[in-house]
């Protein structure tokens, strides 16, 4: 089926009027702009939507988004969720680490990571070249001349832009057309509240802690930032410690929610994100992502002192892996 009949191909394997729209756990703007989108999308053909996610959004800039656009979104123990209700997942894919399985089917999945297990839905637009989920879902729009609304082209355009590290990392040909496109459609005044938004004066510890125990080894700059932080927090960090002109692949890592949480961003094409954190994590934890950008987490640790311990093996075997590859 052609490209511009995805959403009536999604639509051909709806069977409830209600349906869930579930973000990845801990969702980021590219994950709510697109659950967003979606659900104005199906709404404009007759369903009736509900957004749902695990974990907490405790990032000042996704809150303040979630405010000022008017995302209605509700954590999975406020769904009342049956076996028979009708999901479906954007911005990740069922398996994954950061997507709990939650009460119901997943009969959709659109997402732009690696395909892991694309059969097991009725329909999946899946596309791992494409920077941004929001870039996909903006597609549907323009493809079936459904208007965007100003706060929907407005969290489609900030969840562009965030995923792409200001359409610097994994930017394809969608991306730029759907970011050209919704850019007159969206409020800028505020697009750039959102941009002054960025961080708590908390987050600051995290960057601190990173600095202190920052080593660099090969180009790898692998550092901690304590213990609790949220995972879009060790993403920035991650993304801060590239800009260092020393560093071409970060490792960054905190134990939080009863685990080890890590995040890869590398600018070197042989060096793949996804391919190292899951090498590295293999017999201990799971992580994948893109090429230039992953995460990984090993569950069920049970202090921050183990945590450690564990940290300084996936160190080992990720520093390793980059030296094998030099």
């Amino acid at each position: 089926m052609g490209k511009q009949n995805k959403l009536s191909e999604l639509l051909s394997c709806l069977t409830k009027k209600h349906v869930i729209v579930q973000t990845h756990n801990y969702p980021d703007q590219d994950a709510l702009a697109s659950a967003m989108g979606l659900k104005v999308l199906l709404e404009a053909k007759g369903k009736k939507v509900t957004i749902g996610y695990e974990g907490i959004v405790d990032k000042d800039n996704t809150l303040k988004m979630i405010e000022l656009l008017g995302i209605e979104c509700y954590l999975s123990d406020q769904l009342n969720l049956k076996p028979e209700d009708e999901i479906i997942i954007v911005d990740g894919q069922k398996g994954n680490i950061n997507m709990t399985d939650l009460t119901g089917d997943e009969v959709a999945c659109i997402d732009h990571h690696r395909v892991r297990r694309g059969e097991c839905y009725k329909f999946s637009d899946i596309r791992d070249h494409v920077g941004a989920c929001a870039s996909i879902i903006a597609s549907y729009f323009f493809e079936n001349d459904i208007p965007v609304p100003e706060n929907v082209a407005t969290a489609l355009l900030y969840g562009i832009k965030m995923d792409t590290h200001n359409m610097t990392r994994s930017v394809s040909e969608l991306d730029l057309d759907m970011f050209s496109r919704l850019f007159p459609m969206a409020n800028h005044e505020h697009m750039k509240t959102l941009e002054n938004s960025c961080l708590k004066l908390s987050d600051l510890e995290a960057y601190r802690t990173a600095i202190d125990t920052l080593h660099v080894v090969e180009g790898v700059g692998v550092a901690a930032v304590g213990e609790g932080c949220s995972e879009a927090l060790i993403a920035s960090v991650s993304d801060f410690l590239l800009t260092l002109s020393s560093v071409q692949v970060t490792l960054v890592y905190s134990y939080r929610a009863g685990g080890v949480k890590f995040s890869v961003r590398s600018e070197v094409e042989r060096y793949d994100a996804s391919d190292m954190i899951a090498d590295a994590l293999s017999g201990y934890g799971d992580g994948g992502g893109h090429a230039d950008m992953a995460a990984g987490f090993i569950p069920n640790v049970p202090d921050e002192h183990t945590a450690q311990d564990y940290a300084a093996v996936i160190k080992e075997r990720f520093i390793r892996r980059v030296c094998t590859e030099s």
